[in-house]
């Protein structure tokens, strides 16, 4: 879809939840701006660095695969602006499938994709070796 095909004083991410709440069934509907609703207004409010809570809160929760995914595409779609938005599931190493959006030329470049999987790999283990710092050192290790 691109920008002129969207209503009037439409925001993308108003376009999405409209199409979600007549493709979901109501109940998961609601589930899925359970979610989203607090980081939405964290996105209108200008306090993005607030947004890592809500995806992570829901896994502990038990909240359904399907709904974390859409959920994630809203809060794309609010960020980016665009539609495209694709959840693409990467196996970086021994420890499961990590799950990422990202557009949908990028979704569809295998080269990409490893290129991701690749600074995913970087970044975990970036964050092992500061954890065994900040363990040796009697720092908080939760980073």
């Amino acid at each position: 879809m691109n920008q002129p095909e969207l209503p009037p004083d439409g925001r993308p991410v108003d376009v999405y939840l409209d199409l979600l709440r007549i493709r979901m069934a109501s109940k998961d509907y609601e589930l899925l701006l359970s979610v989203v609703r607090p980081v939405l207004q964290a996105i209108d409010e200008h306090q993005l660095p607030a947004l890592d809570f809500a995806l992570e809160d829901a896994q502990e929760d038990g909240l359904p695969q399907e709904i974390r995914d859409e959920a994630a595409l809203v809060i794309a779609t609010a960020v980016t602006g665009r539609l495209d938005n694709k959840v693409v599931e990467l196996h970086v190493d021994d420890t499961g499938p990590v799950r990422v959006v990202t557009d949908a030329d990028t979704a569809a470049d295998p080269e990409r994709l490893g290129e991701i999987a690749d600074y995913i790999r970087e970044r975990r283990q970036t964050d092992e070796e500061l954890r065994g710092i900040a363990e040796v050192s009697n720092l908080p290790t939760d980073l």
